[in-house]
């Protein structure tokens, strides 16, 4: 019997062949059109790309991010490239459409095409268990492990919950211990719940690089930024530092007067690179909405199988239900968001977020061959959504009827509180407690899945130090209350101080201590070694 992937394959395949009636009129189509009939001219596109300059003028204004790289696709044409702005604030190199930018998880849709390439070579298939590819893939329920397939990881329905593994890279774990470690995760509901998980989906590319036995940053040159020029795009974060045209990642900081954007960050995502570590140029990235646009040809050869390509912009789990009669459910596909907007086009759609400074967007409509692509070099605060979603309500509109960057404002921030929810170490309780002497909590603590901590004294203050050999992170810990410590974690998803709290056993002594910004799923219990 058929797998239900190849099924839904072949009615993409059949429907993408049909013959309209308007082609033959008096007779009955076959099969269902790929898509409505184009609704947009091509006047109403270019009067809306001409207003570009003022839209991204707008956007830099309003928020003073430093560099900026847009590029609008339509027809199969580029008619937009350009930069604005600085690669790094302080210098006057600009941005041009060469500079090199960290894409985030852009790099998912890319990944997704990637293993479509070899699907439609047939070295994969969307149906294949990763367990016959990654022999060392455990994770904690048996009949998940042997069942989930590759599907299943690209489109966050394993199970894996949203950030599973992603501290583990922030303390610097390489991918095949956070891989190797996921085991230890609890699990949501098998196909049946939406969990956004970077390294989930980062298992699936190494599943599909597995099947063709080759390194997963190889097969995404070979099979994809050869055949189609992307001469400066890579899933090596070496290869985007070398570059000199690279910008850099910016944090906002927010005080009196006008916020101040400061390079100060470099974020390396080789451990997840196929959710997030790509990196490419606005020129890249036209090459790449050229080939979705044209399903999966580019300069009239095919470089992946249209059926392929096709089945990752197809819904594949819902990450939420309409909240209302009159909302939309939103889908997810392989690597795509998926949408169907009010005049049933489809559109696939993904954003790119490091909080250490880069934030990107890119959305396509397909029926009407049109997409758009923004990158930044500043953290996520709706920059790039606004500016897209800005231009295609000019399209259709003729001008902005929503002001989509204050949307995108409220969104964001409303994330960043989110994120920092739970965690209230910014000032000391008033009736604190002073902690007792500094060398009773000393010690080594072991935790299988994070790996030891080592808490020690220096200038006065506890020590906390954390990570794999060769490349420990050491955060200061700060007397909040009694056995209660605060401090400031590092990398990534660090957005607030946390908390150590130590605990006694029944003589009084240190016995363990829980982290609870490393408590995720109830992974951050650390026991003393009584040694």
């Amino acid at each position: 019997m058929r797998s239900p992937q190849s099924v839904l394959a072949a009615l993409v395949l059949v429907a993408g062949g049909g013959v309209t009636l308007a082609e033959s009129p008096g007779k009955l189509s076959p099969t269902p059109p790929a898509f409505t009939t184009p609704l947009l001219t091509a006047e109403q596109v270019g009067r809306s790309v001409e207003s570009l300059d003022n839209i991204v003028g707008t956007a830099m204004e309003r928020t003073g991010v430093p560099g900026i790289a847009v590029a609008v696709v339509y027809r199969d044409q580029v008619l937009y490239s350009r930069g604005y702005g600085v690669r790094e604030v302080g210098y006057q190199a600009p941005i041009d459409t060469d500079t090199v930018f960290q894409l985030a998880s852009i790099s998912k849709p890319i990944a997704s095409t990637v293993v479509a390439a070899l699907v439609g070579r047939g070295l994969a298939d969307w149906s294949d268990p990763v367990r016959d590819h990654l022999p060392f893939f455990v994770l904690s329920d048996p009949f998940v492990t042997a069942k989930v397939t590759i599907a299943d990881l690209l489109s966050h329905r394993s199970g894996i919950y949203t950030a599973s593994g992603d501290l583990l890279e922030d303390l610097g774990y390489d991918r095949a211990y956070i891989m190797a470690h996921l085991r230890m995760q609890p699990l949501d509901s098998f196909r049946s719940s939406y969990n956004y998980s970077n390294f989930g989906f980062t298992l699936g590319a190494e599943a599909a690089a597995a099947a063709a036995g080759t390194a997963w940053e190889d097969l995404a040159r070979s099979q994809l930024f050869a055949p189609l020029g992307m001469t400066r795009s890579s899933y090596r974060h070496a290869d985007y530092a070398a570059h000199k045209n690279r910008a850099r990642l910016h944090v906002r900081q927010e005080g009196t007067g006008s916020p101040v954007w400061v390079a100060q960050h470099d974020r390396q995502p080789d451990a997840q690179a196929p959710a997030g570590g790509a990196s490419g140029s606005i020129r890249d990235l036209t090459q790449f909405m050229r080939l979705q646009l044209a399903g999966g040809r580019f300069e009239n050869v095919e470089v992946v199988d249209h059926v392929a390509l096709a089945f990752t912009h197809t819904p594949q789990v819902v990450p939420s239900l309409p909240r209302t009669p009159l909302s939309r459910a939103g889908f997810y596909g392989l690597g795509w968001n998926v949408t169907y907007d009010d005049r049933g086009r489809l559109e696939i759609s993904h954003a790119g977020a490091f909080y250490l400074g880069a934030s990107t967007y890119l959305i396509m409509i397909p029926g009407e061959q049109l997409g758009i692509a923004v990158l930044t070099n500043g953290m996520p605060i709706g920059v790039p959504e606004g500016i897209a979603r800005t231009f295609l309500d000019t399209v259709e509109n003729g001008h902005p009827t929503v002001d989509w960057f204050t949307l995108f404002e409220q969104v964001f921030a409303g994330m960043w509180a989110a994120d920092a929810a739970g965690f209230s170490y910014g000032e000391r309780p008033a009736d604190v407690q002073q902690p007792q002497a500094l060398s009773g909590y000393t010690g080594i603590y072991a935790n299988a899945y994070y790996g030891p901590a080592d808490i020690s004294v220096k200038d006065g203050m506890l020590e906390m130090t954390m990570g794999p050999h060769g490349a420990r992170k050491t955060m200061t810990l700060a007397p909040h209350d009694g056995d209660t410590f605060s401090f400031q974690p590092v990398g990534e998803n660090a957005v607030t101080r946390a908390g150590v709290a130590f605990q006694r056993d029944p003589n009084g002594q240190i016995a363990k201590m829980i982290i609870d910004y490393y408590d995720r799923n109830g992974l951050g219990t650390f026991v003393r070694d009584p040694g």
